[in-house]
């Protein structure tokens, strides 16, 4: 059987379920960004993620109308990474620290609370946690310690960094050991490769029928300012771009992988009262819920796949107490493009079951149609940010999201992300009820 996490500390990831006791009564108000770059040279010390997380954090501040004596928490991964381990660690070439005083990665390659506190100067703070998963995961325990009174207005850092050299670089060029059976090219590559390939012969599909979602998720992309692609490749990308794709993996194109970038982003929570003396209209967190997956085997198959998402759906549906059909946006991740099938049809959003997906992508998904999924881009629009399943949402509900701005209501969104080890879903809503 494969096994998930048990319910303990602030985590709500075990059926049965009920409606999360803090339901409307904590909001999302505001968000920042920094600029977004393909790397970070090693050296500029303007381009770091303590920089961009600065400027990120200042500009999710006026965003709300509020200053850094009205901030009392601070909440982050500091890497982006679970655990927040810095990007040299394990997510990029392995280097030496900076002579002194640059003596450590933080306000480099990651940028914990307590750097963040010292630089700009936060003076009111009472609860700093550090210790941040993945985004989603990361706003979950935000919401949660609002919740509880940790913090009444928390700041939530998002630093995501991208070193020169090659991506999850190993310094093994060689499978030595278990390691030439269970990992030999990566268990990305390999593995969702692998699952797709598996859903394809299951289903009756093929590789081509993701174009249609892939292509608009980098039209939305385009529209949102932060993205990679807005400011750095702004010219359209086609189907026909998307099929010339060159092949990672069985069943893996290049356009199904997102690229790593160098950003930062800032988001406000806060009690609803204080919410609604902030600049922007606060968007209200109906749910958080969590899951840990661990496959059965070395690499995840698609009953795997199936089984923790189906879980996921669940805990979420038990926990917000909302069905399927009072979704109006959802942007579920997309790291690897063919992930997103998986949770779409586990939430069943739009009425998608098992093996319907594709020729969902094939109908009208777009901003102004019926089913704008992902309207933000998702990170095949915007380089590999994960920030966008969370601006946008809030954007949307608040109505202020511009060209991006969908057509049909929006007033419940649901956002799921990330992998099966570490994974989470959050609920918002324009009305606390």
């Amino acid at each position: 059987m494969a096994s998930y996490r048990s319910a303990g500390g602030w985590e709500r990831n075990h059926l049965p379920l009920g409606i999360w006791e803090h339901r409307g009564k904590v909001a999302m108000v505001a968000r920042g960004h920094s600029v977004t770059d393909r790397r970070w040279d090693g050296e500029s010390l303007d381009m770091t993620l303590g920089a961009y997380t600065i400027i990120a954090a200042q500009n999710a501040m006026d965003d709300a109308g509020i200053t850094m004596d009205d901030v009392d928490g601070i909440i982050t991964s500091p890497g982006g990474q679970p655990g927040g381990q810095p990007i040299g660690d394990t997510w990029g070439p392995v280097r030496d620290y900076f002579e002194a005083p640059y003596d450590s990665e933080d306000g480099l390659t990651q940028v914990t609370g307590e750097w963040l506190a010292k630089q700009m100067g936060f003076k009111n703070l009472k609860y700093i946690n550090s210790h941040g998963d993945t985004i989603w995961n990361l706003i979950g325990q935000a919401a949660q310690a609002v919740g509880d009174g940790l913090c009444n207005v928390a700041l939530v850092t998002y630093p995501t960094g991208n070193l020169a050299g090659r991506y999850h670089q190993n310094p093994d060029t060689r499978a030595r050991g278990g390691t030439q059976f269970s990992n030999p090219w990566g268990w990305g590559l390999s593995g969702q490769g692998f699952t797709f390939d598996q859903y394809c012969r299951k289903y009756g599909s093929d590789h081509d029928k993701m174009a249609p979602f892939v292509v608009q998720e980098h039209a939305n992309g385009l529209l949102w300012e932060p993205s990679y692609y807005a400011q750095h490749e702004p010219g359209p990308f086609t189907v026909e771009d998307y099929l010339a794709g060159r092949w990672i993996a069985q069943n893996l194109s290049i356009f199904d992988c997102d690229r790593p970038v160098q950003c930062s982003a800032a988001y406000i929570i806060t009690t609803a009262e204080r919410a609604k003396t902030m600049k922007q209209k606060p968007v209200y967190i109906l749910d958080h819920t969590e899951t840990a997956f661990q496959a059965r085997g070395l690499i995840q198959t698609l009953d795997d796949v199936e089984e923790w998402t189906d879980y996921q759906a669940k805990l979420s549906y038990a926990g917000s107490g909302l069905k399927p059909d009072d979704i109006d946006l959802f942007s579920p991740y997309d790291g690897f493009a063919v992930f997103t099938q998986y949770f779409l049809e586990a939430f069943q959003w739009r009425g998608v079951k098992r093996g319907d997906a594709h020729d969902f992508y094939a109908g009208d998904i777009s901003l102004e149609g019926p089913n704008p999924i992902n309207a933000g881009g998702g990170n095949m629009g915007t380089g590999r940010m994960r920030t966008a399943f969370f601006s946008d949402p809030l954007e949307q509900l608040q109505g202020r999201a511009g060209p991006r701005q969908v057509k049909r209501k929006a007033e419940v969104a649901v956002t799921h992300g990330v992998l099966p080890n570490n994974a989470a879903t959050i609920v918002f809503s324009t009305s606390p009820d």
